[in-house]
């Protein structure tokens, strides 16, 4: 009896223990944005659930979820790019999402061709220009940004950068190695300085006179209208917004995204984490309080986007960015774009 009353107990502790663990999800995030820890928090108050977060670059998270394959340690990957969601899908890191809420609730062309992952987010790379110096005959395409008009007068962060690497992946899947080559070495003789900076120092630079045309990504210029600072607002409504290729393959668009890592021990959490994220409520305040574009359908922008104007997205390149990443590094570097 007493050996039973002690098997009892243990049954009950390991009970215990397996439905305190399992009241958490475990989350490798490259996004470093304060709302999403307020979104957290959030989903723990609604739920029970707690998050716990790993932020590092999304190299640095799959090497991470590679290494530790075969005994995975995070429920769910979330990065910044949907070039490495496709890293993470190839290499067998991600498990099928197969949860029909968040499916109906975003546009199929925006998720994971496998199935593996959703995105969670969207933005746009666009060029803005002065609205005092930059003249009548604007850019209407990536592509016009390496006509020698412009020579001296485009402003553009530097190639080591994500945002320009996904950008030239996206002019190599649409248009081949030697228009890709030939575009960044245009781009690199038009500059009107070296690289230097974030997409909001170019911006402000546009706004300074350093240039008269720059490329950014679409929210940057929303945390510059919601700036406290008086300057950034000010740099913010010295430029207007030129959404490329519209009457082509349409802008590049990049995604925040997540994915079921494989074997995850939490799945059902992220799975309930993915659906509150994607949720109507969550997409219009990730639109408010982080300017990027919501992906779940039916949310209406908000004014300051809808100020930027409607466009037509490129939802082809945003799933080929993986294969080309590789061959754009190199093509920047012989381009001599620093």
């Amino acid at each position: 009896m007493k050996y039973a009353t002690l098997h009892l107990s243990a049954i009950l502790w390991l009970s215990l223990c397996a439905l305190t663990q399992a009241k958490e999800v475990r989350l490798y995030t490259q996004r470093h944005y304060p709302a999403d820890k307020e979104f957290f928090a959030q989903f723990t108050k609604d739920t029970g659930i707690e998050v716990k977060v790993i932020k590092a670059g999304a190299n640095e998270l799959l090497t991470r979820l590679e290494s530790e394959k075969a005994a995975p340690q995070a429920d769910l990957f979330i990065t910044t790019d949907a070039g490495a969601l496709d890293r993470a899908d190839a290499a067998g890191l991600l498990d099928k999402l197969n949860n029909k809420t968040v499916a109906d609730r975003i546009p199929a062309g925006l998720q994971g061709k496998n199935g593996t992952w959703v995105p969670i987010t969207m933005r746009a790379r666009v060029i803005v220009y002065s609205k005092e110096r930059a003249g009548k005959n604007l850019p209407k395409t990536y592509e016009d940004l390496a006509d020698s008009q412009w020579k001296g007068r485009v402003l553009i962060r530097s190639s080591s950068n994500a945002y320009n690497q996904s950008l030239l992946a996206s002019i190599l899947a649409a248009e081949g190695r030697d228009a890709a080559l030939a575009w960044a070495k245009g781009v690199t003789a038009n500059m009107a300085r070296p690289p230097q900076g974030n997409d909001r120092d170019q911006v402000r630079s546009v706004a300074l006179g350093l240039g008269e045309l720059a490329v950014v990504n679409t929210y940057y210029l929303g945390l510059l209208e919601n700036a406290d600072d008086p300057k950034d607002r000010a740099a913010r409504a010295a430029v207007g917004v030129i959404f490329p290729n519209q009457s082509g393959r349409g802008a590049h668009v990049n995604v925040s995204g997540a994915g079921i890592v494989k074997g995850a021990k939490n799945r059902p959490h992220a799975v309930a984490l993915l659906e509150f994220l994607t949720s109507k409520k969550i997409q219009a305040s990730y639109q408010k309080m982080t300017s990027e574009f919501a992906v779940a359908e039916g949310i209406k922008p908000e004014p300051l986007q809808a100020k930027w104007g409607t466009f037509k997205p490129d939802l082809t390149s945003l799933h080929e960015l993986a294969g080309h990443q590789e061959e754009a590094v190199k093509i920047f570097d012989l381009a001599g774009w620093k």
